[in-house]
């Protein structure tokens, strides 16, 4: 699990990189919003949306979600189909859902006040061990652990530790050289200075280790190993799942929306109806659909035929639109989108109804009804 040379720095040697590395830290730290402040409510906000997704992303999501829901009482009270339209285009929105369900366990069971204890922490929805950690710290003062990808990349080559890091119980492994680096009188500072240098400095690829901090103290630095740490096995690739999206719509031009199943992926979300269909079908309407007749529509009994679970009493162009992909973190989607006009004897679905095109900004849409909407936005030019 770790190098021998390396396995135990000195407590002056400790004492030292955390001299160094706060003062670095205190230097070179990124201005971000959150930073502005140590209300664990702002945190909390931030570290959620950071997962999965990038600093520059966040800053704007950031500004517009505590302007709406300043307050813990506030996000408890939140609509939901409002909150995830704040949250609209961030992705893994269980991450929004969360927040509310975790919001009002505050109100409940602790007064409305953000608790201080790392356990009552780590029991609110949505909060695993890094967040835990990363509000504790941060809001806090606790010397506790944040451990993430940034944190165990930066320790694996400080230590020469091989633990495989896609590995959960590798944590472990982590979380016990973490309790003896991290400064009681600053752990807030220290766990951020890990997250600057990881994301900046000590990067997946071609290292930055002539600017980093800890140099003088990493095993992989003072012995050109930096390639081989950290360990981590390849992540299952996104499994293939391939739709038919279809834009339908009505005599006075408005299209057809439907809302997501309450439970699972993109609940209660809106989108042109989709259908899933198998790889050959889908590579099929790929290649056969002449994308040049842009004019001329076809009904489903003719030879070229959508499937028959499509919406039926439609008339559908004879081309398709385009293509979206959109990769989730275990699945991978193909979406080719139809174009259709719907027929006096149309029967919509039941959680759908005919919506104007200018007002689908007031649907909450995943990212690929996103990108079809460009799409269909693009063949109408």
């Amino acid at each position: 699990m770790m190098n021998k040379q390396s396995e135990h720095l000195s407590k002056k040697q400790i004492e030292e990189l955390q001299t160094n590395f706060i003062a670095w830290y205190q230097k070179k730290r990124r201005n971000l919003p959150w930073r502005q402040s140590r209300d664990p409510y702002f945190i909390w906000i931030s570290e959620i949306m950071l997962q999965q997704t990038r600093v520059e992303t966040v800053i704007a999501y950031f500004y517009r979600f505590t302007e709406k829901y300043p307050t813990i009482e506030a996000l408890a009270k939140s609509d939901e189909q409002e909150l995830l339209k704040v949250w609209e285009g961030l992705g893994y929105y269980s991450r929004a859902r969360n927040l509310k369900k975790a919001a009002q366990q505050i109100m409940t069971e602790f007064g409305g006040v953000f608790p201080n204890e790392i356990e009552a922490i780590r029991s609110l929805k949505g909060i695993g061990p890094y967040t835990a950690g990363a509000i504790a710290s941060i809001a806090f003062q606790r010397a506790e652990p944040a451990i993430d990808g940034n944190a165990m990349r930066v320790i694996s080559r400080l230590y020469g530790i091989d633990a495989d890091i896609a590995k959960p119980a590798s944590r472990n492994v982590f979380d016990a050289v973490l309790r003896q680096l991290i400064p009681v009188e600053a752990p807030g500072d220290f766990n951020q200075a890990l997250m600057d240098l990881g994301s900046g400095v000590c990067t997946p690829k071609k290292p930055v280790c002539t600017n980093c901090p800890l140099k003088n103290f990493c095993f992989a630095y003072q012995t050109q190993q930096q390639d081989r740490f950290p360990v981590k096995t390849k992540a299952a690739k996104p499994k293939d799942v391939y739709y038919f999206s279809v834009a339908i719509t009505n005599e006075i031009g408005e299209y057809l929306l439907v809302q997501r199943p309450d439970e699972g992926l993109l609940a209660k979300m809106w989108t042109f109806p989709l259908v899933e269909v198998n790889r050959e079908v889908f590579e099929a309407a790929q290649k056969n659909f002449a994308k040049e007749e842009t004019l001329n529509l076809f009904s489903v009994a003719e030879e070229l035929t959508l499937p028959a679970n499509l919406p039926q009493n439609v008339v559908w162009q004879k081309r398709h639109l385009g293509e979206i992909r959109h990769i989730f973190s275990h699945l991978k989607w193909h979406v080719l989108l139809f174009y259709g006009v719907a027929q006096p004897d149309f029967v919509k679905p039941l959680k759908g109804h005919f919506v104007p095109f200018n007002e689908f900004s007031n649907y909450v849409f995943p990212k690929p009804q996103q990108k079809l909407v460009e799409l269909l936005e693009k063949s109408k030019r």
